[in-house]
């Protein structure tokens, strides 16, 4: 057998942490582990993707994109 008996987990490129205090709260996006931007909402987020030649069919997708603290419609702290 030349499959490994153990899953593939792959890591997404784009990674969005927890919401920040500010005026208005914000996300840090990493991509790459590298910090590119803070996001106040998707837009940002995708903007961003884009900025490095990142195209995102689907923000629910774990392989593309990791979201800490909190889903996409996570953007105020609670």
């Amino acid at each position: 057998m030349t499959e490994s008996s153990s899953p593939h987990i792959s890591t997404p490129r784009i990674t969005v942490l927890g919401v920040q205090p500010g005026d208005p709260p914000f996300r840090i996006v990493e991509i790459d582990g590298e910090v590119v931007g803070e996001a106040t909402s998707v837009t940002d987020v995708l903007l961003a993707a884009a900025a490095v030649g990142i195209k995102v069919h689907d923000l629910d997708d774990p392989g593309a994109v990791r979201w800490v603290g909190g889903g996409k419609f996570t953007w105020r702290s609670h």
